[in-house]
């Protein structure tokens, strides 16, 4: 079977709700990561094959197959398809594996996986919030709530259970949250970030600049402030400190099959060395990646040892350390540039976003082997396995 890799990934850094990204139109954060792919890539991008773009709010300006017009927008060749996928939080992270299955199939040699996600300009839930207010129907059908009556699957309260089933505490979710913002810190201070972002000019009061900060990391982070938060849900654990935090971003991925590497002179970062994604229960549902992991492992001849280091994406800190708990995975390996409590979850763009960063570790660390997973929406999870080159 051929084999895919992945020659190079990027990011815009991330932006707060209403922040620094605001006033950019979500498809121009697209063509800007694809701009990146083309300028840092020397080779003729007419023989791209496909864009496949994640997305999970397509309303408003991420309408019309919001990866078409990225790619109109962009200095790819209009004659580059192009088209827009939803699995939730984890849509980009399977245009990677629709990608890199494509290329393994051998129908195609080079695709880019991306993601879009403007979280400030459609924002989270508003496309089923306006159908319903224009009576225009549920995203539960009869059939559905009969199976599941009363129940609105909810991220939040899926996370409040596995807060109770593994035992954690609001304690460790706080101390959780600021090391998330402590690695993020120490990762941009140090300048781990650098070859991942990639810039995007915006209009402030201070005159034109470019973007390359992520705006979501508190520097000054303590305990004490994070412990101060107020708590969601009475009785609950999560606050909004410990929770991913809201944002705009867009990022992407180029992948290619070994004949496209001899032919166009390229030089890869990474090869894939596994992909798969896992169902579960839709209720507790972002405890699917526990169970999505320990099948990828399996299924892939390994064991969570010979793992270098693993992005589990921080939807809420229980996650993450229920991840960590169930698997008896190593903590230091865990996020070392920090996770989404820190750096933001573009929802649609976290995928691609996540593999940029886990290069980016590897390449630091010189570790061999990388684990990407994420929970995503009705009980879902994406595994993804690479291998440094």
């Amino acid at each position: 079977m051929p084999t895919a890799y992945i020659v190079d990934a990027v990011r815009t850094a991330g932006g707060k709700r209403g922040g620094r990204l605001a006033g950019v139109h979500p498809v121009d954060l697209g063509a800007a990561v694809f701009d990146a792919i083309a300028d840092r890539n020397d080779f003729d991008t007419k023989a791209i094959d496909d864009v496949i773009t994640g997305c999970v709010s397509q309303g408003g300006q991420q309408t019309m197959d919001v990866g078409r017009n990225a790619v109109l927008a962009s200095k790819l060749p209009d004659s580059i398809p192009a088209v827009t996928i939803d699995r939730q939080c984890g849509s980009s992270q399977q245009a990677i594996q629709f990608a890199a299955q494509a290329v393994m199939s051998g129908t195609q040699d080079i695709v880019l996986a991306s993601g879009i996600e403007s979280m400030t300009r459609v924002p989270m839930g508003s496309v089923a919030t306006l159908f319903m207010k224009e009576g225009l129907g549920h995203y539960k059908s009869e059939r559905l709530e009969e199976k599941y009556p009363g129940i609105m699957f909810s991220q939040f309260m899926g996370a409040e259970m596995i807060v109770k089933k593994y035992g954690l505490t609001k304690g460790d979710l706080d101390a959780y949250a600021l090391e998330s913002h402590r690695r993020g810190k120490a990762a941009t201070e140090a300048g781990h970030f650098q070859r991942e972002i990639v810039g995007v000019e915006i209009d402030t009061p201070d005159g034109r600049q470019t973007h390359l900060v992520d705006e979501g990391i508190r520097f000054d982070a303590t305990l004490e402030g994070i412990a101060g938060v107020k708590i969601l849900q009475e009785g609950g654990s999560i606050t909004a400190a410990t929770s991913s935090q809201i944002c705009d971003g867009a990022s992407a991925a180029l992948v290619v099959s070994e004949q496209a590497l001899k032919d166009h002179g390229l030089t890869p970062r990474a090869r894939i060395h596994h992909v798969s994604v896992t169902a579960g229960d839709p209720v507790i549902m972002l405890e699917e990646p526990l169970f999505a992991t320990e099948r990828a492992l399996k299924r892939a001849g390994m064991k969570i040892e010979d793992i270098d280091a693993y992005e589990v994406n921080e939807a809420f800190a229980p996650v993450p350390l229920a991840w960590l708990k169930y698997l008896g995975a190593d903590h230091a390996r865990l996020n070392q540039h920090g996770g989404a409590i820190a750096l933001g979850h573009p929802l649609g763009a976290s995928g691609t976003k996540l593999m940029a960063t886990l290069l980016g570790v590897l390449d630091a660390t010189g570790g061999k082997y990388g684990l990407q997973t994420m929970c995503e929406g009705g009980g879902q999870a994406n595994v993804t396995i690479i291998e440094r080159l």
